[in-house]
């Protein structure tokens, strides 16, 4: 697979993986209690879990565990098992953790809430009552994979349940098992011998392959089976060829533009609304990422519930200059934009540079690999940035929490996504964003997203623009990769080559 994999910083430990590219191999080396139903992606079913149960009050879950799933080692998965990956998840507190901690869960706590009663029987209580659904989608995540508790501890360093290890290598019951991963280069995995599909790749090697033209290159020399990044025309190119097959869909990752709350001349509200009007969004999309990104204004891209489709801005160069005139910057300003080298942000943010020029903002584009600039951005080092944010579980509250929340915007904040990030603080969108992840009322929590998101268009510093439309290119002889409406639904077993 040649595939642009430059994002990858924080390894394979499911208990830490929160880079796009992990995010899609993590659930391809860990299964979790349960998966997102294939039929309807808002719906979700049992995985290692045979079933599950939810208690009146709605504080105490019990799942039973299917009793032939296996790790590489052919040992079974356990409840214990299930036990000790929520369990070290919460006390290694690493980034992706706030997915659990969220529901009250600590490390003084976590040991008793959450137990194994038997081998096939794991309870998890909550401390207070939430949505089933909510719980539930928040363990489709990475972070809800199953971590083998033996494997995991015989290679423990300092108390770390194994996570230095994990970063490299895999102790999972999914298709696959980790081999190597080398920076910026590749990522190789194994098949799982007990994974229970015998007919499946026994290696899949994603090699890092920046250029688009180089990835297409590469399927038709037979050099790669899949094609992951194609641009545009290369996909008009790759539809041409008989032999090769393009699938597509609507995922859940936005491309926004990000205004640091610490410079001076982006803390204004009219400062960030120009900018919001100064940009091209339809000839973005129809210039440079036709099927690729489409146009979507909402934190809740269309597909998620609550997905937002409204248009909210359109450029309007007259009305963005009279905004930066009123905010005291008739001339302008200057600002640095961080962006990603690579496809298609690159373009993206030259289109960016030329929007806000027209309304006399110098815009000095800042480059690097996209792990540059992720990292950069988690340390709030940028001024603006381009980046794409994927939801962490089909639920809405991924999405108003990475961008709305921020209760401490201090250095050493438990919150830190997208709001603190940018030192972004809102209490009503960060109330109203709490309040919608306990309203049990179905029709009434979307009412909620839908206002919440027409409040943060027009008061945040964040330009929503755009949604991707993942494709892949199966080269001749190769089927049945299915790309998934997010990230981690993408399941490399199910691929067959002649």
């Amino acid at each position: 697979m040649a595939k642009q994999i430059d994002d990858l910083v924080s390894g394979f430990d499911p208990a830490e993986a929160y880079d796009i590219t992990n995010l899609e191999v993590v659930p391809n080396l860990y299964r979790g209690l349960i998966s997102p139903d294939a039929a309807d992606n808002t719906k979700v079913v049992g995985d290692l879990a045979e079933s599950w149960t939810v208690s009146k009050d709605g504080t105490a879950f019990t799942f039973k565990l299917k009793k032939d799933a296996k790790f590489p080692s052919g040992k079974v998965v356990t409840a214990e098992d299930a036990a000790f990956s929520f369990q070290r998840a919460i006390k290694l507190n690493k980034q992706p953790a706030f997915i659990l901690s969220q529901f009250g869960y600590t490390k003084d706590n976590v040991d008793d809430l959450i137990k194994a009663v038997d081998a096939e029987t794991l309870v998890m209580k909550l401390p207070a009552p939430v949505a089933p659904s909510f719980l539930l989608f928040c363990l489709t995540a990475p972070i809800g994979g199953i971590v083998e508790k033996a494997t995991a501890l015989a290679h423990e360093v300092n108390g770390d349940f194994g996570n230095g290890w994990l970063k490299l290598h895999s102790a999972g019951a999914g298709g696959y098992q980790m081999v190597e991963w080398v920076a910026s280069d590749h990522v190789t995995l194994d098949a799982n011998p007990h994974s229970g599909k015998p007919d499946q790749p026994r290696r899949i090697f994603i090699r890092h392959v920046p250029d688009p033209s180089a990835q297409l290159l590469m399927l038709q020399k037979g050099d790669a089976d899949i094609a992951r990044n194609l641009t545009p025309d290369l996909l008009k190119k790759a539809y041409a060829e008989k032999d090769f097959k393009v699938v597509s869909s609507g995922q859940a990752v936005s491309v926004y533009l990000a205004m640091n709350q610490a410079v001076p001349e982006l803390q204004k509200l009219p400062v960030q609304q120009a900018i919001k009007w100064a940009l091209d969004y339809d000839g973005i999309a129809t210039n440079i990422t036709p099927n690729m990104y489409s146009v979507a204004q909402g934190f809740l891209p269309p597909g998620l519930p609550g997905g937002l489709t409204d248009r909210l801005y359109k450029k309007d160069v007259a009305k963005a200059k009279q905004l930066l005139a009123e905010a005291g910057f008739p001339n302008g300003f200057e600002v640095t934009l961080d962006v990603p080298s690579s496809a298609p942000y690159a373009d993206i943010g030259q289109a960016v540079q030329a929007d806000l020029a027209q309304i006399g903002i110098k815009v000095t584009l800042v480059s690097g690999e996209m792990r540059q600039v992720m990292t950069k951005t988690r340390k709030r080092g940028h001024q603006l940035a381009l980046l794409a944010w994927g939801t962490d579980y089909f639920d809405p509250y991924s999405n108003s929490q990475a961008f709305c929340e921020n209760p401490d915007d201090g250095e050493d904040g438990k919150l830190k996504l997208l709001a603190w990030r940018n030192h972004f603080v809102d209490k009503e969108l960060n109330d109203m964003s709490l309040a919608a992840s306990k309203e049990l009322d179905n029709d009434k929590r979307m009412a909620m997203y839908r206002e919440m998101q027409l409040k943060f268009a027009e008061r945040a510093p964040f330009a929503m623009m755009l949604q991707k439309i993942a494709s892949a290119v199966m080269g001749k002889g190769v089927s049945g990769f299915v790309i998934g409406p997010q990230t981690g639904f993408t399941q490399y077993a199910d691929v067959r080559k002649a």
